[in-house]
């Protein structure tokens, strides 16, 4: 009987040995979360972009307008007979 009291302390303090510091431990589990949460936000970010650019092709395959406005916002382009007026802000 007087083992059974030593020999239980020991496997406890085994266990949590490798909980805290072994394969696969409480600081590495953290460290998987954080690693999860930001490509968590990365794909959102990408699922967001995703989104606009399958939205531009669907102007694009709709009608000129959206052609002619990215042809605007783009490259600059005006139509014959157009004045063009650039808005600068300050720099105040």
């Amino acid at each position: 009987m007087k083992w059974v009291t030593p020999l239980l302390l020991c496997l406890l303090v085994l266990l949590q040995y490798r909980l805290w510091f072994g394969k696969n431990s409480m600081p590495d589990y953290i460290g998987m979360q954080k690693e999860v949460q930001e490509q968590a936000r990365q794909n959102a970010n990408l699922v967001q972009r995703n989104s606009l650019l399958k939205a531009d092709i669907e102007d694009l395959k709709i009608g000129l307008e959206a052609a002619e406005e990215r042809a605007r916002n783009d490259l600059g382009l005006i139509k014959q007979g157009e004045t063009f007026y650039r808005i600068l802000p300050s720099e105040n």
